[in-house]
């Protein structure tokens, strides 16, 4: 998986969701905002590193998007 120089992987998520909850995303398969549309928040909830922070960013981004966490 490509990086950016550092130990974040390369992905269009938003930067202020945090490298941890990046890289459990990536680990998780995901690596685009429109994948995430209609997974359940809970889901994501139990990947390490992704905590409630992370899912209000994406949920706002999504929103933007006409989209929404499942």
């Amino acid at each position: 998986m490509a990086t950016t120089g550092s130990d974040r992987p390369e992905t269009e998520f938003p930067r202020a969701i945090g490298a941890p909850a990046t890289r459990a995303l990536a680990a998780a398969g995901y690596t685009r905002l429109d994948q995430l549309a209609g997974v359940p928040a809970a889901e994501l909830a139990a990947l390490h590193g992704v905590g409630p922070k992370a899912l209000r960013v994406l949920g706002e981004v999504l929103a933007e998007r006409g989209q929404a966490l499942g």
